[in-house]
């Protein structure tokens, strides 16, 4: 038998500005990997929502497809996230990036009146229905709030973003690097990470606290 914890990661692309973000992602894979786990990446297979130039900030005029661009962070092993099955995995994580409030859902435009990816959506139920570990990174904690309502999560200290998943009906605590808030209940993990002022180590430890907490499970 396999006793290895097995996790499903969602990613939204390549890039923070209109995808993943990398460090998130990167550090989020590391840390299954050194804790003894293992993973599958997933992405949706549709559009993103705009393509920004990570130097300027700009908008360029081509479009990219998110499972696609997502295939760069996992170096070709990804799945479509329609293939998803809560029976094969111990848990699900979503690593952060703008790509999460754009690609996955419409949060970065319409806040708390979003629309949810039915891929992502299906997942995330599946796996809280089977009463399986959810963890989200950075802005993806507003869109486990915005699908299962009463929960308990954090997004760091950003007063606006507190507000809209509280209008969810979620509760939000106010973290600082590297913390985690366990909503014991519903099995969610949820850390502020580049939501901060953060360096890269503290993505680090915030996304290690996580999978260490999944683990524990």
């Amino acid at each position: 038998m396999n006793s290895k914890k097995k996790f499903a990661v969602v990613l939204a692309g390549s890039g923070v500005y209109d995808g993943s973000e990398i460090h998130e992602a990167t550090l989020a894979l590391y840390a299954i990997s050194k804790n003894g786990g293992e993973y599958q990446i997933f992405a949706p297979d549709n559009d993103q929502f705009h393509v920004i130039n990570h130097i300027t900030g700009e908008e360029m005029p081509e479009k990219r497809n998110v499972l696609v661009e997502a295939a760069r962070i996992a170096r070709g092993n990804i799945k479509n996230l329609k293939e998803f099955k809560a029976d094969e995995f111990d848990a699900i994580l979503f690593p952060g990036g703008f790509g999460v409030a754009k690609n996955l859902c419409t949060f970065a435009f319409h806040g708390p009146d979003c629309q949810v990816n039915t891929d992502v959506e299906t997942a995330l139920k599946a796996m809280h229905t089977a009463s399986k570990p959810i963890g989200a990174l950075c802005i993806a904690p507003a869109l486990i709030a915005k699908i299962l309502g009463k929960v308990e999560v954090t997004i760091g200290q950003d007063t606006g973003t507190a507000e809209a998943i509280t209008s969810l009906g979620a509760t939000h605590v106010n973290t600082n690097h590297g913390e985690i808030v366990f909503d014991k209940e519903n099995k969610i993990v949820t850390t502020p990470c580049y939501m901060l002022d953060a360096t890269i180590a503290q993505i680090g430890e915030g996304a290690e606290n996580v999978v260490k907490t999944i683990m524990a499970l």
